[in-house]
């Protein structure tokens, strides 16, 4: 199976593209779109995190997608683990009650939210997008999931931009990254 999770990662790997001063110069942007537009490297993305979470967390009972990329790969995980997947929006962009938590960014604030019923206490889950940066965002989605008593087995990404150290803000979670850079 080594082999096979190899060759995954390796088409993976040659479907990320690299943009160099996007979205501002000195910024050297990774680009998903070509996973997404091959059928055989979306299918090895969700066959190497179904594989992860199926290895290391078979208790989960939701996965839980960010703004807006997890939204591409979590309802497909989910799909394949026989799970639930619930949002975790942009401050107003959800319907209902809500509960929100404000996190920095690197130029100002912003706030994530998820609707006040999708997650219950106690409920596992496990918290996917499609990138770690700084990891502003996953701390904020997992700082909601607190809010929540929800149990939070991890986080997983795509890919990881080392560099930037934001595992660090994420040191009481495991994380999962398919390709670092």
């Amino acid at each position: 199976m080594a082999a096979g999770r190899e060759s995954k990662l390796q088409l993976v790997h040659r479907h990320i593209r690299a943009f160099s001063d996007f979205p501002k110069k000195g910024i050297l942007f990774r680009d998903i779109c070509p996973i997404l537009k091959d059928p055989a490297a979306l299918t090895a993305v969700i066959d190497l995190f179904e594989e992860h979470v199926r290895k290391n967390h078979q208790h989960v009972e939701l996965i839980v997608g960010l703004d807006a990329r997890g939204f591409l790969f979590g309802p497909l995980l989910a799909q394949r683990l026989d799970v639930g997947f619930v949002l975790v929006r942009k401050k107003g962009k959800l319907p209902g009650s809500t509960v929100s938590v404000a996190y920095d960014l690197e130029y100002g604030k912003a706030e994530a939210e998820i609707q006040e019923d999708a997650v219950a206490p106690g409920q596992k889950v496990l918290l996917i997008d499609d990138l770690l940066a700084t990891g502003g965002t996953l701390y904020a989605a997992c700082e909601l999931m607190k809010k929540q008593q929800a149990e939070v087995l991890g986080c997983m990404v795509v890919i990881e931009l080392k560099e930037l150290n934001g595992i660090d803000k994420l040191k009481s979670h495991s994380v999962f990254s398919l390709v670092q850079y």
